[in-house]
Formats: structure tokens, C-alpha cells, sequence
């Protein structure tokens, strides 16, 4: 017998089963949206004690409109789709997943790099569709041992990619301010300025969370910085990425190509000009996904919200300040 209900707003993998195991446990069942507009949420959300997004947007309106809402879990690390300020100002613990999926992503990222070295799309696309067959169609290469790979933001996948890339011969480099030296250097990296890391990198590859001091952190300013041979890669927020400085970038020359998983919006239109550029790979936001990673990813957000439903403290709250008020005294 089940006496709450969990909203899940969108998910992209075949089944919630996993989800729907987890809560079960703590007498919750999932109410599934059909599209995940702030619409549809508004209407399903007063029926909810709790909320499980994934890329969905959960604006300030769909939380206040929680009437008996206990906990906004996120699917996955960042939580820049969700109104965490509101959430905090209603006393509403907003979960997340800060630890899942570091291999798919840091493997996604050098299998980019890779492809933009070896220069694997042009010849593909030379024999796909014009029989092409000649060593030209992707002059110049570059070897990958010896150059340097820059790393925007250095958390855990970014320390993930670092490991990796030293296997194949790559210098590393990066800049985050949130990390002292010593910490970085034990990583098998080298700090460096905001600068540097743009002039220095044959290959950059972002890994910043999306916040509004990173929003456009890469900008024409310093997309003209790099390299005329270098290449960018992005696996982390589109938002980081000033769009109309990267199309200038690449159909000028500023820089031989990139790579991208994620933009804004999320789906770009089939006639924008990004993708017209032959230089551009793309992915639809899969950076993150393997059988392996979005199973422990649906049960570890699962046991968040769980936690906070059956009273417990929960493995990640990105809003820990709410914790603290009289109306979560009961949690252990």
C-alpha cells in the first residue's frame, strides 16, 4: 500500500523499475509526466511529496505549487535546471548525484579528442559521401603524445580525464580556483591562469559546473586566445560556451574544430547554424550514459528522496542549509 507519490518529470533510459524498487521500499510509487512542461508539472506537482528531474526545467512555480512537497532529487550532478533558491526559501531539500558516471564522461571527452586528432569524422564523411579516399581530405595531423590537453574546472571527472589522458602521452593542464595547487599537481596536472590555459591547450575540454560565474566563461575574448590548430571540447553545460563567439570561432579559423555534447537549448533547431559547420561534432547529451552508470545514477537518486521521505538523511543535498531547520529536526 503506497501513501506518497513521487513525480518524475523526464527521463531518457527504457524503464523507472529500478526507481520504483527503491521507493516502493518506503511506501512511495512514481507519477510519470508525459512531457515534463511547466504546464503538466503544475497540475501533477500538488498531488507530489516529492520530485525526481532529469532535464526537465522545475521552476520557482512548480515548487510553490508542491503543497506537500518534502524534496526536489535531481538525476544526475548539476542542478542548474532546477529553482534552488526557491526550493531553499520554502525549506526544501534539493538532492543531486555528485558522484556517478565520472568514466563515461572523462571517456566520452578523450574519444572526442581523439576523433578531432585522428580527424576520424573527415575521412568518414569523405568516403561516405564522396568515395574519397585520399590521405588529403584530412591533412594536417597532428601525433596526440607530447601535446597538451587543458582541463576547464578540475573536479572529479575532470581528475578522471587527467589520469586517462597521461596514458596517452598527454601533457595536462588546468585552471580551477577552487582547488589549491598541491591538490591539482597530485592529480598528475599543472595549475595554471585562466590565460594560459586557453593560449597553452592543443585541446580544451570543459568540465566547469553551470553557474552564473561561468555562464559564457568562453567567450570570443578568449576563444581567440588558442591556438589556430587547437580544438574545443565540451562535455559539461552548454551555457558555459558563448555560442555565437564559438561559430565564429570555427567558421573563421580561430580554432581547427569542436566537439560538443551539450547546447543551449538543449536540442538545437535542425537549421541552426552550428550545425552547418563541417568542423563541429556533436552528441545528444550522452556523455554521461553506459548501462552501468544510469543504473547506479536511477538508484542512487531514488535513495535520495527516499531518505528524505522516510526520515532519514540523505547522501547529498546541495541546499544543506535547510537541514537545519525545525522542520527537519526528525532526520537521523
Amino acid at each position: 500500500m503506497t501513501d506518497r507519490t513521487v513525480l518524475v518529470t523526464d527521463y531518457t533510459w527504457s524503464s523507472t523499475d529500478p526507481e520504483a524498487a527503491v521507493l516502493a521500499e518506503v511506501g512511495a510509487e512514481l507519477l510519470i509526466a508525459r512531457e515534463g512542461t511547466e504546464e503538466e508539472l503544475l497540475s501533477l506537482v500538488r498531488h507530489a511529496d516529492a520530485i525526481l528531474t532529469c532535464f526537465a526545467q522545475v521552476p520557482a512555480s512548480v515548487i510553490r505549487a508542491g503543497e506537500k512537497l518534502q524534496v526536489v532529487g535531481r538525476y544526475g550532478i548539476g542542478v542548474d535546471n532546477i529553482a534552488v533558491a526557491e526550493a531553499t526559501r520554502l525549506g526544501i531539500p534539493v538532492t543531486n548525484v555528485p558522484v556517478y558516471c565520472l568514466d563515461e564522461v572523462a571517456e566520452h571527452a578523450l574519444a572526442m579528442l581523439l576523433v578531432l586528432a585522428r580527424k576520424i569524422n573527415v575521412y568518414d564523411r569523405a568516403v561516405h559521401q564522396d568515395s574519397n579516399w585520399a590521405l588529403q581530405s584530412g591533412m594536417p595531423m597532428y601525433r596526440i603524445r607530447g601535446r597538451t590537453l587543458g582541463i576547464l574546472g578540475f573536479g572529479k571527472i575532470g581528475q578522471t580525464l587527467a589520469q586517462k589522458a597521461r596514458g596517452l602521452g598527454l601533457r595536462v593542464i588546468t585552471h580551477d580556483p577552487s582547488l589549491p595547487g598541491e591538490v591539482v599537481q597530485q592529480h598528475g596536472a599543472e595549475p595554471v591562469s585562466l590565460d594560459d590555459l586557453f593560449a597553452q591547450s592543443d585541446f580544451l575540454s570543459i568540465h566547469a559546473p553551470a553557474t552564473p560565474a561561468t555562464r559564457h566563461l568562453v567567450n570570443a575574448a578568449r576563444l581567440r586566445r588558442m591556438k589556430p590548430t587547437s580544438f574545443l571540447i565540451n562535455t559539461a553545460r552548454g551555457a558555459i560556451i558563448d555560442q555565437d563567439a564559438l561559430f565564429a570561432a570555427l567558421s573563421e579559423g580561430w580554432i581547427a574544430g569542436a566537439a560538443f555534447d551539450v547546447f543551449v537549448p538543449e536540442r538545437l533547431p535542425a537549421d541552426h547554424p552550428l550545425l552547418a559547420l563541417p568542423n563541429l561534432i556533436t552528441t545528444p547529451h550522452v556523455a554521461f550514459y553506459s548501462e552501468e552508470s544510469v543504473l547506479e545514477l536511477e538508484i542512487n537518486a531514488a535513495r535520495n528522496v527516499a531518505a528524505i521521505l522516510s526520515g532519514r538523511r540523505p547522501e547529498s543535498v546541495v541546499n544543506p542549509e535547510v537541514l537545519s531547520l525545525p522542520r527537519w529536526a526528525h532526520l537521523r
